[in-house]
């Protein structure tokens, strides 16, 4: 390996993700305040908890990033200014930027403040790279439509400290160079407004005029590419996900910091787990996996043009009932049982989504096999489930978009004891002076 002293960064788009990615192994965390961050939905943090955050952060060997990654008005360069100068004199280890005349700004209200240039800067290329050194930018997020080869390529002519997306959503358009959202929606995705019309339907002139999901692209999960990308000389590996649940980023970041270390360790006995690439499957994924732009061969499987939401795991297909069969529970109308015959595990509580023209979904509340309540099935059985408020076509694809046992231990390790950074404490006291306490930490931090 090249480097080995890789940065794992999460996201933290809620003070639950925060604790979930730093219990779950993360180096780094990136957040936004309340303004000029490209999630504007996300839950993201007042001054308040800023200031927290940051604090707890440090304590525990994590690093803070904060995101001023959208375009600034000039009516709010102030308030961009003051938002960068209270994180500055609260700690925060680096900010990502999108703007120019941020950067500016940046270098006059926190000076040693290292500055990221964020993936909405669209840098691709070592000119690019070099032109945002001439800034005085430390570190770049460079452009995710790039290959490893290119990636390998700019870090080897620039020295750069590299960011590379390594799991999460992709967008269709340039990083940075979107404006769909702007011209369909009215808000702009470089204002952190994007209402992602990429994943809307849209049909082909000239064909049968049929509806599908064109421009919605796969996550990217790269677990079978990390020995390559940590080659490539990459300094830090983000994951994307400030608008995911605490449970998604438990998950992520617990599974690359397995295989980060295990690359690391022992390159030679690397190798990605069946099991753990479901796992990631079940929390979120659309249509599968893609590499991205990382591995080119790939790249005309980037589009899942069938469905642009949560999957999930296929967990069976509808089956026909018996004739003149009309399975009910507690006699309401509203409550129906579907016969499904199963290819994977389900248990009391998971959550299900069929695919036929009306999608009927349910939070499985009955299961029921050969005529009696039970509380889980086996790939195999043949049962029926419910409540769901509409019958499906037999046939139609069933899929588990909620594993409640899965989500549950995620949610005990968002939960669980955050980590701290071990020191040592040296008390000095000799005649005539006064007493001396020198508190350290094993990577030579020291206060007196």
């Amino acid at each position: 390996m090249k480097k080995q002293n890789i940065e794992l960064l999460a996201p933290a788009g809620s003070l639950e993700a925060y604790k979930a990615a730093v219990n779950a192994g993360a180096d780094a965390v990136y957040l936004g305040g309340k303004a000029f961050n490209a999630r504007h939905q996300a839950n993201n943090f007042d001054n308040q908890t800023l200031k927290e955050v940051i604090t707890d952060a440090r304590i525990r060997g994590v690093k803070t990033y904060i995101v001023l990654n959208t375009l600034v008005s000039d009516k709010e360069l102030k308030e961009a200014a003051e938002l960068a100068s209270f994180v500055y004199n609260e700690g925060v280890d680096g900010v990502i930027v999108q703007d120019l005349g941020i950067v500016k700004i940046l270098k006059e209200v926190a000076p040693a403040l290292p500055i990221h240039a964020s993936t909405q800067m669209t840098i691709h290329n070592a000119d690019g790279v070099k032109a945002a050194q001439n800034l005085g930018i430390s570190r770049v997020v460079l452009a995710r439509e790039l290959s490893l080869h290119e990636i390998e390529g700019i870090v080897r002519d620039t020295g750069i400290e590299a960011e590379v997306f390594i799991h999460g959503a992709l967008c269709i358009s340039r990083s940075g160079q979107c404006l769909l959202s702007s011209f369909i929606g009215g808000r702009s995705g470089n204002r952190g407004r994007c209402a992602q019309p990429c994943r809307l339907p849209y049909s082909i002139e000239r064909t049968n005029g049929e509806q599908t999901y064109l421009l919605s692209p796969k996550d990217i999960m790269t677990l079978e590419l990390l020995p390559d990308i940590l080659n490539a000389g990459v300094s830090s590996l983000k994951i994307e996900g400030r608008m995911k649940s605490a449970e998604y980023v438990a998950a992520t970041v617990m599974l690359y910091r397995k295989y980060i270390n295990l690359a690391l360790s022992n390159p030679s006995e690397y190798a990605v787990n069946s099991d753990d690439v479901r796992m990631l499957l079940q929390v979120f994924n659309r249509g599968g996996f893609s590499t991205g732009y990382l591995n080119r061969k790939e790249i005309k499987s980037i589009v899942s043009a069938e469905h642009p939401k949560h999957w999930g795991v296929r967990a069976g297909t509808v089956v026909a009932h018996e004739k003149d069969y009309e399975p009910k529970f507690f006699g309401s109308r509203e409550n129906k049982l579907i016969r499904i015959k199963l290819s994977e595990q389900v248990e009391m509580g998971d959550g299900l989504e069929i695919w036929d023209k009306n999608t009927p979904s349910a939070i499985i509340s009955v299961m029921m096999k050969n005529g009696k309540h039970v509380k889980d099935a086996k790939p195999g059985d043949t049962v029926l489930l419910g409540n769901f408020k509409s019958y499906a076509v037999p046939g139609s694809a069933v899929y588990k978009t909620y594993d409640k046992k899965l989500v549950d231990n995620l949610s005990e390790l968002a939960k669980g004891t955050t980590p701290t950074v071990p020191v040592r404490g040296e008390f000095c006291l000799s005649i005539g002076q006064k007493p001396l306490l020198i508190i350290s930490d094993y990577s030579g931090h020291s206060v007196k």
